[in-house]
């Protein structure tokens, strides 16, 4: 005899989603796998391909040259070249920018009132095109005219004009920093403010009480180690968006061997030379070479780590527990 389960349609109902449902999830999510497999996945390995090829002036290579492009691209001098440009642009634009996001994050959180205001008005160069901003700089600000800001600005200390600023060694580094900067300084500096504004206010009012009153004080004991995921995040976000600096070097000084990045050189390799096999393997190394960046910053700087859970922190609650 067969006995009826009221509760079996329902439990079972609890633990499959309806089709209706699922239908609707993969719907709504095929036109991002679409293009995610398209514009993404399928020139990735198709650079793969080719950079395994020798393809001269074409995307459908016959000649398998193997490991040669790698080989080539590593030993290229114009590229070891690119890559110590990198580290230049890096060694002032990340702390530049750290520092004065966080200044500027400070002040602003300091502020008792209209601190809205102007996180918006630092924070808009941010949606202004990197090749607007580059030609701002080099048709207006720093256009070797007297009558140019720049030059303006040297006239008040009592300075002779430069007439040349984009083809002198170290100064057009002067544009390249700048714009960058202002460009990219209102994203970190919200990205502080946010972390600010999650610091308990009884950190303070217990410093206070035990008779901390000076303000660098409390920054390095009790501000600073509560920013230390949000620095070692902007850290690595910055080192990021140099190796993809590409607007401002190439609208400021151009393609040339002077102060070219990797992906100027790149570009110049793969499109103006049209040798695809060896852009296909440079821009593999670049990847290659940021994902060792991003592994090393997370070994040292512990990206994403909070602080209560330090590898010390961790060995202390293990050692109270045992």
């Amino acid at each position: 005899m067969t006995t009826f389960a009221p509760g079996r349609k329902a439990s079972s109902s609890r633990r499959h989603p309806r089709r209706g449902e699922e239908l609707t999830f993969w719907i709504f999510l095929a036109p991002f796998f679409v293009g995610l497999l398209i514009f993404t996945l399928l020139p990735i390995a198709w650079s793969a391909v080719l950079s395994l090829f020798d393809a001269q002036a074409t995307v459908y290579p016959t000649i398998f040259v193997g490991l040669r492009n790698y080989i080539d691209i590593v030993t290229d001098p114009d590229f070891l070249n690119s890559i110590g440009t990198f580290l230049v642009f890096t060694v002032f634009i990340v702390p530049v920018t750290l520092v004065c996001s966080l200044g500027l994050a400070l002040l602003v959180n300091r502020l008792p009132h209209g601190a809205g205001f102007f996180r918006t008005v630092i924070f808009l160069p941010t949606a202004c095109s990197y090749v607007v901003a580059s030609l701002i700089w080099k048709l207006g600000l720093f256009n070797g005219l007297e009558s140019s800001l720049a030059n303006q600005v040297l006239a008040l200390f009592g300075q002779q004009p430069i007439y040349s600023w984009l083809n002198q060694f170290p100064l057009f580094w002067i544009l390249l920093v700048t714009v960058r900067l202002w460009l990219q300084i209102g994203f970190y500096m919200l990205l502080f403010s946010a972390a600010l504004q999650r610091v308990p206010e009884q950190l303070y009012e217990a410093a206070s009480i035990d008779g901390v009153r000076s303000s660098w004080r409390m920054f390095w004991s009790i501000t600073w180690p509560q920013l230390r995921s949000t620095t070692s995040a902007v850290i690595l976000l910055l080192m990021i968006a140099a190796f993809q600096a590409f607007d401002e070097f190439y609208n400021l000084v151009g393609a040339g061997p002077t102060a070219r990045p990797p992906l100027v050189y790149l570009y110049n390799r793969a499109f103006t030379q049209q040798d695809f096999g060896h852009g296909s393997a440079g821009a593999l190394v670049l990847t290659l070479i940021m994902v060792v960046v991003a592994l090393l910053q997370n070994r040292f700087f512990g990206f994403g780590a909070a602080d209560d859970d330090s590898p010390r922190k961790r060995a202390s609650r293990k050692k109270v527990a045992a």
